[in-house]
């Protein structure tokens, strides 16, 4: 099986990398990340990580298997991908202080001749950040690649984080645990 992570995130490749498995990267340009505005929030990392995989579809060979993702961050009602600009970061961070969240990851897995698809959800708590807090955070580590404007592995998750409830790596963007049971159903490790 030749395995594709059509990802070019550092926490995606360093994430399945961890499982031992040999894979490639490609990543194919311009795929749109939107989604219908009536889309239920829990449903929207899995229909981006769908779009995506229907991109790379008509490219495989028939031991390919492409995983493809989204992560996203869902707080009440309101979907939070990535920050436009430091001013969106600050708005979302602000959003999330002293509260509740969820991370959502949508992934794919799709071959020629099949597909899986699930989500991995994570609760996610912080604590009240103040504005000097939030303001450090991004100017020093400029998290506008990252949904939700954070990265639980770097500083703000350090100091802001008061509880985790499923996930930990769901949160850095690629549920790896689900990923590697459903790759043995497939038969891509021989033990």
């Amino acid at each position: 099986m030749n395995i594709i992570l059509g990802s070019n995130s550092p926490r995606r490749k360093e994430l399945l990398g961890g499982l031992g498995i040999a894979f490639e990267v490609r990543v194919l340009p311009d795929i749109s990340e939107n989604f219908p505005e009536n889309l239920p929030v829990d449903e929207t990392a899995l229909y981006i990580a769908r779009e995506k995989a229907e991109a790379y579809k008509p490219l495989l060979q028939e031991d390919d298997l492409v995983i493809t993702a989204d992560t996203v961050v869902v707080c009440g009602q309101e979907v939070l991908g990535k920050p436009v600009d430091a001013d969106d970061a600050r708005r979302m961070l602000r959003l999330l202080s002293g509260r509740t969240h969820h991370v959502i990851t949508g992934v794919c897995l799709t071959m020629a001749a099949c597909q899986r698809v699930f989500s991995v959800s994570t609760e996610v708590t912080f604590k009240q950040l103040s504005d000097e807090e939030i303001n450090y955070y991004i100017n020093k580590y400029q998290p506008f690649d990252k949904a939700g404007a954070y990265g639980i592995q770097e500083w703000i998750g350090y100091i802001g984080v008061t509880g985790l409830k499923g996930s930990y790596f769901n949160v850095m963007g690629l549920p790896v645990q689900r990923i590697y049971e459903e790759l043995r159903k497939l038969g891509a490790f021989n033990f």
